[in-house]
């Protein structure tokens, strides 16, 4: 298992501005809670699952199965 940044740089460097713009919250949710902090609780979990392989909510992190 791995957990990388996206390889679209363009993408990435869209979410980390939001993070900041958010206080490190996910700029792709509305509600500022802190299950929806950077890293979310939601990937946190998808993490955990080992079937899980994929992109989190706002595609700044990828985890693979190996």
């Amino acid at each position: 298992m791995k957990v990388k940044l996206n390889d679209d740089k363009e993408v990435v460097k869209l979410i980390q501005e939001g993070l900041e713009r958010t206080g490190g919250y996910c700029p792709c949710r509305i509600k500022r809670t802190e299950e929806y902090k950077c890293m979310c609780e939601e990937f946190k979990q998808q993490i955990k699952d080992p079937n899980f392989e994929g992109f989190c909510h706002c595609k700044l992190y990828y985890k693979t199965k190996d």
